[in-house]
C-alpha cells in the first residue's frame, strides 16, 4: 500500500533533506542535554578542574565549528552547481537522465548531510557562552562539538563517493546499465498469470478520472484490490500505465455489480507529467531506444552506442519473452481476481523496442548486423507463438537493406549477423 508514496518521494528531492534537517535538529538537543548532564555530575563531584579540560577543549574546536559554518554553503553550493553542469551533459543521451539523478540516493545523502553538517554547525555554535569560570558554567558544547567534526569527516567521504557516482553518470554504459536494472526490478515484481477478458462477468459499469490530465504514473493496486472485494466486483482498468488521461477519461471498467464509492476508489489513481519505472513495463524499453536514436542521428552518429542499447533491448526481450502478457489479474487475499490491469503484449514490446531503431539503422552496418544476430537470438529464445513479430521485423529490414545499398557485397556484409556489430 505504501508502495506508490515510496515511489513519488523518491521522485522528488525535497523530502531527503527535509527530513535529514529534522533528524540534525534532534540530535543536536540530545547532544545538548548530554553536555548539560556532564557538567550538572561534574559539578556534583566537585571536579571543577574537569570542567576547566572542557572549556579549553571546547575553545580549540570553536574555530573548527565556525570555519566549517562559514565555509559548508558555499561548498554546497559549488559542488552541486558543478552536478547540475554534468548532469547537462549527460542529458544528452536523453533528457530523462536527469530522473536517474533526482532518484540517485547518493545524491540525495550528500545533499542531506551537507545541509545537515551546516545546520548543525549553526545550531553548536549558539551553545557557546564565552563563560570560563568552571562554578557558573551551566553546559560545555563538548558532544555537540564532536558530533559537528563527525559530521565534517562524513561529509567529506561522501563527497568522494558523490563524485564518483556523477562522473559514472556521464558515461553511457553506466546509464543504460541503470536503465535495464531498473526495468528488471518492475519485471520481477510484476504478477505472474495472464487472464483472458471473457472470463470477467459482464460490465455493469465504468468510473471516469476525476482528477487532473496527465500521464497515468501507477495505481495503488491493494486499495483497488480491496475495494473490489468489498463491493463484491471486479475492476478492469482501462488505460495502460504510460497513457495521457483527461477529466472523463475512463479508467475503471466495473464488472459483475455495481462500482465503489468515490470515497473508497479515492486516491488510487495517480497521474503525473511524465512517466515512472514503479509499474511502467515499456518505460525501460522506450528510454533506451530514445538513447539508441539519438545515437544514430547524423548529428551524433554513434554506432556504437545504439549497438550497446541494443545489447540491454535484447536482454529485456528474452526476459519478456516466455511470460504470460496482455492482461494481469490481481487477487485478494482468499485468491479470486479483483483488479485486471493491462499489460502491453509481446508484439507491442517488440515494435518498440526494435521498430524505430531498424528504420534509423539502415545507414549503419554495425547496428543492422547487431540487429540481424538479436532477432535471431531471439528467435531461438521464444516460444513459436511469438516468432511472427520478430520475422515480420527481419523481413522488414532485409527489405529496407536491400532498397538502400545498392552493392551486393555490402548487403551481403550489412545484413550479417554479428552480436558486436562489426567485431
Amino acid at each position: 500500500m505504501l508502495s506508490p508514496l515510496r515511489e513519488h518521494l523518491r521522485d522528488t528531492f525535497w523530502f531527503a533533506p527535509s527530513a535529514a534537517l529534522a533528524l540534525v535538529c534532534l540530535l543536536w538537543l540530545l547532544a545538548h542535554w548530554l553536555d548539560t548532564a556532564i557538567v550538572d555530575e561534574l559539578h556534583r563531584q566537585g571536579e571543577n578542574e574537569a570542567i576547566s579540560d572542557l572549556i579549553g577543549l571546547v575553545d580549540d574546536l570553536k574555530t573548527v565549528v565556525t570555519t566549517v559554518s562559514s565555509a559548508m554553503m558555499t561548498f554546497i553550493g559549488v559542488v552541486f552547481s558543478i552536478s547540475l553542469v554534468a548532469v547537462q551533459m549527460a542529458s544528452g543521451l536523453t533528457p530523462r537522465v536527469v530522473r536517474i539523478f533526482v532518484r540517485s540516493r547518493i545524491t540525495k545523502l550528500t545533499f542531506a548531510v551537507f545541509l545537515s553538517t551546516f545546520a548543525l554547525s549553526l545550531l553548536v555554535l549558539t551553545s557557546y557562552s564565552g563563560e570560563t569560570d568552571p562554578g557558573r558554567v551551566d553546559s560545555v558544547p563538548v558532544t555537540q562539538s564532536v558530533l559537528t567534526i563527525v559530521m565534517v569527516a562524513l561529509s567529506l567521504l561522501l563527497f568522494i563517493a558523490y563524485v564518483n557516482a556523477t562522473l559514472r553518470l556521464m558515461r553511457v554504459g553506466h546509464v543504460v546499465e541503470r536503465i535495464a536494472a531498473e526495468a528488471f526490478r518492475v519485471l520481477h515484481k510484476m504478477p505472474r498469470g495472464g487472464i483472458d477478458g471473457d472470463e470477467l462477468p459482464g460490465e455493469s459499469g465504468q468510473v471516469g478520472h476525476s482528477g487532473r490530465a496527465g500521464l497515468l504514473r501507477d495505481v495503488n493496486i491493494a486499495r483497488l484490490v480491496r475495494a473490489a472485494r468489498r463491493q463484491g466486483v471486479v475492476l478492469r482498468l482501462i488505460p495502460r500505465i504510460g497513457d495521457f488521461v483527461v477529466p472523463g477519461t475512463p479508467v475503471l471498467a466495473v464488472h459483475g455489480g455495481r462500482a465503489p464509492s468515490r470515497r473508497a476508489l479515492g486516491y488510487t489513481v495517480s497521474v503525473g507529467v511524465e512517466r515512472t519505472f514503479h509499474q511502467d513495463l515499456g518505460f525501460g524499453l522506450r528510454q533506451l531506444c530514445d538513447i539508441a536514436l539519438r545515437a544514430l542521428s547524423p548529428a551524433v552518429n554513434d554506432p556504437t552506442t545504439a549497438v550497446q542499447c541494443l545489447d540491454r533491448i535484447v536482454q529485456l526481450l528474452a526476459a519478456l519473452a516466455p511470460l504470460p502478457l496482455g492482461n494481469v489479474g490481481h487477487r485478494d487475499r482468499r485468491g479470486a481476481v479483483r483488479l485486471v490491469q493491462p499489460v502491453p503484449s509481446w508484439g507491442d514490446f517488440v515494435d518498440l523496442g526494435l521498430a524505430e531503431i531498424r528504420t534509423y539503422a539502415i545507414g549503419s552496418p554495425q547496428v543492422t548486423r547487431r540487429l540481424m544476430a538479436a532477432l535471431d537470438e531471439l528467435l531461438r529464445l521464444a516460444p513459436p507463438e511469438r516468432a511472427e513479430p520478430l520475422l515480420r521485423h527481419r523481413a522488414l529490414l532485409v527489405q529496407a537493406v536491400e532498397r538502400s545499398v545498392p552493392e551486393s557485397a555490402e548487403r551481403a556484409f550489412a545484413l550479417e549477423a554479428d552480436r558486436q556489430g562489426i567485431g
